[in-house]
């Protein structure tokens, strides 16, 4: 095998990239104090200083909206259509899932629930070195299928100008607001609120580390989609996986970053070296290769296990953000794991197909969290509530004992005597205290 490959038993870099490192953490807390104190003042002097943007307004008007969406070749637009159909009818699906119920408990007892979209949510849509589109139809789209009444949309400029497919993007999903702003002071004025941007209840979106950092800080004033770190792309392959699809497919996701990790475990040797010999083989080629070659030689990792159970237990110990299957039986990872961000199962499938055109949502879970929870989805822009209500006289005093009861154990009184009045009021039990209360003295 080729020194850029390294056989390891566990993920690299999650421990280093779990934290912000010092300087982004310093630099994202003055920015969010100064847009916190100074609003729209704050907000200019950081997009002028990091993007040299510093517009009459920062939020597009409709005439500016539907100017820069005509300057779109009308393939493009299709295209981007087309992909925002397929995001929209999952997400439907999704939301079409949740149903509000309501259960009669005990007689007379009703209990219910209830998903409620939040009010508004912001959606940040990368640009720079990427423009991810793609981005906008999860984002925006998403939250508007889940109900969502306002959606703020922002993306960085593009040379000193807004750009023009990622408007289009945001505009085709259904943005109720789109500003062109970037990094730190965008996410802190969508959290925060300015003299002319309203605040939103949400910030969802990928970013880079200083925009993920100020997602962290904001957290609890707003809430936040997920703690999202580099991307990453672990690959379980057996013999019958073609190498040049595995080199292509780990090569896809290298190109995000340097710092992204690029994992195959297979039981095949010699599907290890081919596709080590394949990467070698394909990286001066690939535009992005400078990039991709950091990540692969940095954060490639190829590791060959005696059988597929031991692929998917290992596998499960890295809870990848992508976990693609090229197997001759490619469905039975549905049954045998279980943390990852989103799995893609057969050599049809892949990577990039989540990242751009198929329709799931593509804002993952990375660093492990997969351990613990999903990507963005419809209910993330939900409230799941619940409501009570008692009509029967006989059950509340019912449940008024066991309160008392239950609630003394602990040494709530307060709680207690809230669950005495009703079982006073409604049923045979009469507390002592109750009695002048209720005119018994």
């Amino acid at each position: 095998m080729s020194s850029t490959s390294k056989i390891v038993k566990g993920p690299l870099a999650v421990e280093a990239s779990r934290t912000s490192r010092p300087e982004i953490v310093a630099t994202v807390a003055e920015v969010i104090a100064d847009v916190r104190q100074n609003g729209d003042a704050a907000v200019r002097r950081w997009s002028q200083k990091f993007d040299g943007w510093s517009p009459e307004s920062f939020q597009l008007s409709p005439d500016q909206v539907a100017s820069v969406v005509s300057s779109v070749p009308e393939t493009v637009l299709d295209d981007l259509r087309f992909v925002q159909r397929q995001v929209r009818g999952f997400a439907q699906a999704q939301r079409d899932s949740l149903n509000d119920f309501e259960v009669e408990t005990l007689p007379g007892v009703y209990l219910g629930q209830r998903n409620i979209p939040i009010g508004a949510a912001g959606a940040y849509v990368p640009g720079g070195r990427y423009p991810l589109t793609a981005s906008a139809h999860m984002t925006v789209l998403t939250a508007k299928v889940a109900g969502v009444g306002r959606v703020a949309a922002t993306t960085p400029p593009d040379r000193g100008t807004p750009p023009p497919v990622s408007i289009a993007a945001m505009h085709l999903a259904g943005a109720d607001e789109i500003y062109v702003m970037g990094g730190v002071q965008a996410v802190a004025a969508l959290a925060l609120g300015t003299e002319t941007i309203a605040a939103v209840d949400m910030l969802a979106g990928p970013g880079n580390a200083y925009v993920a950092e100020a997602k962290r800080q904001l957290f609890g004033e707003v809430g936040i989609d997920l703690f999202a770190g580099p991307t990453e792309v672990l690959i379980v392959a057996d013999e019958t996986a073609d190498p040049l699809v595995v080199a292509t497919d780990l090569l896809s996701q290298a190109e995000h970053g340097p710092d992204s990790p690029a994992v195959l475990i297979t039981t095949s040797h010699e599907v290890a070296t081919r596709t080590i010999a394949y990467v070698e083989e394909l990286l001066p080629g690939l535009s992005t290769g400078e990039i991709a070659g950091r990540a692969w030689r940095d954060r490639g990792e190829v590791i060959v296990v005696p059988s597929l159970d031991a692929a998917y237990e290992l596998a499960d110990e890295y809870a990848s953000e992508h976990v693609q299957i090229l197997t001759a039986e490619p469905r039975e990872a549905l049954h045998r794991m279980r943390n990852y961000g989103a799995l893609f199962l057969g050599d049809k499938t892949c990577v990039a197909y989540g990242d751009k055109v198929i329709g799931t949502n593509h804002v993952l879970p990375t660093m492990g969290a997969a351990r613990y929870t999903g990507g963005l989805w419809v209910g993330k822009y939900l409230k799941t509530v619940t409501y009570q209500e008692i009509q029967n006289a006989a059950s509340s005093a019912e449940l008024g004992e066991i309160c008392g009861r239950a609630s003394r154990i602990e040494n709530f009184e307060g709680h207690a005597r809230s669950g005495d009045v009703r079982s006073a009021r409604y049923g045979s039990a009469r507390p002592a205290w109750t009695d002048h209360a209720f005119g018994r003295a």
